[in-house]
């Protein structure tokens, strides 16, 4: 198996949830709404899910093994670090190249 796509599809800043993600398995198999959560100690991956009649949620799509689910949370972490570097990257561009503010002569 390998994650040939990774797609930050919404940031997050207020609340535990942080990003709402897209994966492409192999060309072939897209799995949406993989969420990124902060948990107490760390960032996690919480696969799709959806309450069951008993209410509790139960995940629709999840990696079978401890490997692949190490891998695809690594690789999804990853993703939104580098998503998140670079809309700092692009917000710090956009503020450096906005002119100063020149006091009026008076």
């Amino acid at each position: 198996m390998e994650i040939t796509d990774i797609k930050i599809r919404r940031i997050i800043t207020e609340g535990r949830l942080r990003a709402v993600v897209s994966v492409t398995i192999d060309n072939m198999l897209a799995v949406h709404d993989i969420k990124v959560v902060q948990g107490d100690a760390r960032l996690f991956v919480a696969m799709p899910s959806r309450k069951d009649e008993n209410g509790v949620f139960r995940d629709i799509v999840h990696p079978i093994s401890a490997a692949a689910r190490k891998m695809m949370e690594t690789q999804i972490l990853e993703k939104y670090q580098e998503h998140l570097a670079l809309m700092e990257a692009e917000e710090q561009a956009e503020t450096a190249a906005e002119p100063e503010a020149h006091p009026a002569a008076v």
